[in-house]
């Protein structure tokens, strides 16, 4: 039997979020509840609506992506398995994409594009052909129709005509794809979309926009005077709203017109703030009527006002008042939307289907229009937007762990480069940067999500480099076989270093098995703070025995490992140590994890790079090792030794 999450749950959620931190009461968080629902109900394919066959389009597009969020958020490879499963169904070896027609010119079908670089991003044996369809997606916005002034028309056959909308469909994936495949210049043609919007859309008296505007107002629906669409449709304005917070992921922070886009939000978020239901914490699906006979509460959009103003807020793009209304509408939306299904599996109801305009039948904008559409459960446009939501709010709940703290990530003894997507050098292996098997992305994500600053140092250690870093991470030095000139540790550096920890710095030294790692100046480093790597290797995997390579953390390591019971580390070198140095784990008499308190910092060391991507994004190692937990674990405990200073 179905039940509706009652009043007394959604006060429960809505305390544990406020006071103490806990995002939900409950075994798992939603975005994963959501996520697993959505694949349990979609098993094979993505289907929209009534459809009886699964088609390329945007919202497709922004369950991928949703999807995408959760696995980062969890390290579960199943998530990023189905994904890629449905790309396949879709994208051929020559990079075409079955049943999208390029010749629609339609920024509809622009959203799946991300999966596609996301794919593109991984270590995987086809990933080029991704990379194709994805240039494909790219060459249809170089050849989308345009207003007079520059401005996507939505679809060819909406001529002059620019919708919020297409702000969403068109510009996330230009400017993940512009960061991607460098192409800066074109970072002033994003924010002229916005600003064409900003220009004819927004209304002067209430700050709402408008859904569409003509520039021919040859439409009906279009203002004879200004080219509006006549309502404020809530899903209209929510996908503007996600756009903006989105393609400032990836707009260049040195870019002028970087400062535009947040001003955009800025004044958009106390708007939403107005109209938000006081009683419920939602939002109307015509914003502004809400007590207006018909009107309802709609789910897709409150789900993107939520998420557009809790990113908004955490990233410091709005004030952080704005944080509030978010926990009341995502609160509102547990209580309104969300329904328990018999099978464990979860709902969303009250998503509208679809809003537009003109077309055939011709839809008029009208009000009676907007409330004609059909209301479904599980809508796509609804679901997505929940995930994100929830996502953000997980988030929120760990902020303030690293909040105002800033991780650096040595680049300067361990240097190595390869060509990257755009066909430059870049630098690789143990990198922020790299999302290939053989970087840091997801660990620095984590870093990122408790609320830290990540950076990368390509210079040598110094007091002026390592002023306001908390946090510094130096892992596998390069021999001469890696690196044809390497920069090798040297006394001053030790100098340096040893200063900075004895000041209050949290360091942490990631070896290399010796064949692999600069192991005799690594160890001058690691010997200031009583540490040295062994020459010994153990852990010796063969092939994909990844059983050999299993590590149990004792129940007494809870201080640094609170989750994590079960870890892979391959090829590892043991430590030795004296004072001040002590174990944090020792297995079989070897030392694994050792940690020196030195003055008033401290220094954590291990004998293995061992939480790069490869052995956390759960698409390498079985789920019965937990290297992603252990991976968040160490970064909480190091962002919480650097608080203590």
């Amino acid at each position: 039997m179905k039940q509706t999450l009652n009043r007394k749950s959604a006060s429960v959620f809505l305390l544990f979020t406020l006071i103490t931190g806990i995002v939900a009461a409950q075994e798992q968080p939603w975005s994963v509840r959501m996520a697993d629902s959505f694949m349990t109900n979609h098993k094979d394919s993505i289907l929209v609506g009534k459809n009886t066959f699964a088609r390329w389009d945007y919202e497709q597009g922004i369950m991928l992506k949703a999807l995408e969020r959760v696995w980062y958020r969890t390290g579960e490879g199943k998530y990023f398995d189905y994904i890629r499963k449905d790309l396949d169904q879709y994208v051929r070896a020559d990079g075409s994409i079955r049943t999208y027609k390029f010749d629609d010119l339609n920024l509809d079908n622009i959203p799946p594009g991300r999966a596609l670089l996301n794919a593109y991003q991984q270590t995987l044996p086809d990933k080029e052909k991704y990379k194709k369809a994805a240039d494909l997606l790219w060459k249809q916005l170089t050849e989308q129709p345009r207003t007079k002034e520059g401005g996507y028309w939505h679809k060819k056959r909406y001529p002059n005509q620019m919708w919020l909308d297409g702000l969403y469909m068109a510009e996330a994936f230009s400017a993940e794809y512009s960061v991607l495949f460098n192409h800066p210049e074109h970072f002033d043609d994003i924010a002229k979309q916005f600003e064409l919007i900003e220009k004819h859309a927004v209304d002067p008296k209430t700050g709402l926009i408008y859904h569409g505007y003509d520039e021919s107002r040859e439409q009906a629906w279009a203002d004879k005077k200004t080219g509006v669409s006549p309502h404020f449709w809530a899903r209209a304005i929510g996908w503007y709203a996600v756009a903006l917070v989105e393609v400032l992921d990836y707009f260049p922070e040195n870019h002028p017109k970087r400062a535009e886009l947040i001003r955009y939000l800025k004044r958009l978020a106390p708007v939403l703030a107005q109209y938000q239901d006081k009683q419920s914490g939602l939002w109307y699906q015509i914003v502004d009527q809400g007590t207006r006979k018909g009107n309802y509460l709609e789910a897709s959009a409150s789900c993107m006002f939520v998420y557009a103003l809790a990113k908004g807020s955490r990233l410091g793009y709005i004030a952080a008042s704005y944080a509030k209304n978010a926990q009341s509408g995502y609160a509102g939306i547990l209580k309104n939307f969300i329904e328990m299904e018999s099978n464990g599996t979860i709902s969303l109801n009250k998503t509208v289907s679809v809003g537009g305009l003109g077309g055939t039948p011709y839809r008029d904008g009208s009000y009676e229009y907007y409330l004609s559409e059909p209301i479904r459960k599980n809508d796509l446009k609804g679901i997505g937007p929940f995930i994100f939501a929830s996502v953000e709010m997980e988030i929120a709940a760990e902020n303030a762990i690293g909040k105002g703290l800033t991780v650096g990530l040595d680049n300067y003894f361990n240097r190595e480069f390869r060509k990257g997507a755009s066909g430059k050098e870049e630098p690789f292996h143990y990198t922020w940067e790299d999302r290939l098997h053989s970087g840091f992305w997801l660990w620095g994500n984590m870093y990122r999500e408790l609320g830290a600053r990540t950076i990368t140092i390509p210079e040598a250690p110094s007091a002026a480099n390592l002023k306001n870093v908390h946090v510094f991470i130096i892992v596998d030095p390069d021999t001469k076989k890696e690196t044809a000139k390497p920069n090798f540790i040297e006394a001053k550096d030790i100098a340096e270093l040893e200063k900075w920890v004895k000041a209050g710095g949290v360091l942490l030294l990631m070896a290399n098995d010796t064949a692999n790692c600069e192991i005799s100046r690594f160890n001058k480093l690691a010997q200031t703070f009583g540490i040295q790597f062994t020459n010994k290797n153990r852990n010796m995997v063969q092939g994909r025995k990844f059983e050999q390579g299993r590590l149990n953390i004792p129940p007494d390591n809870k201080p640094i490992f609170k989750t994590a019971t079960s870890i892979y580390i391959k090829e590892l070198a043991p430590l030795a140590l004296v004072a001040p140095a002590k174990s944090a784990f020792t297995d079989d008499g070897d030392v694994i994890f050792g940690v020196s308190h030195y003055g008033k910092g401290t220094v954590f060391a291990v004998g293995d790079p061992w939480l790069y991507n490869e052995y956390l994004d759960g698409r390498r190692i079985d789920s019965s090792f937990e290297n992603f937990e252990a991976g968040k674990d160490l970064a909480t405990w190091l962002l919480q030794q650097a608080r203590k200073k």
